[in-house]
């Protein structure tokens, strides 16, 4: 199995007034396609923009995004 990283990122969108992905972008400074394929899996973000995803949903790094690192 291949490392992968999941997240919680269109959840917590939607916990918080069902924030739209344009909302999400607009205040970490990406694009909303950047956070559509973050969301999908198919793009891992910057540590930078990691942590700012964080902070908009005033959580921790680690509840936002998960690491399933290589089973043994």
């Amino acid at each position: 199995m291949n490392p992968s990283i999941t997240n919680n990122v269109r959840k917590l969108r939607f916990e918080n007034g069902e924030m739209s992905q344009q909302s999400l972008a607009d205040a970490i400074g990406v694009t909303r396609q950047t956070v559509f394929a973050i969301e999908k899996g198919k793009y891992s973000p910057s540590l930078e923009v990691a942590f700012k995803i964080a902070e908009a949903f005033s959580v921790s790094l680690d509840e936002v995004f998960q690491y399933q690192g290589r089973k043994k």
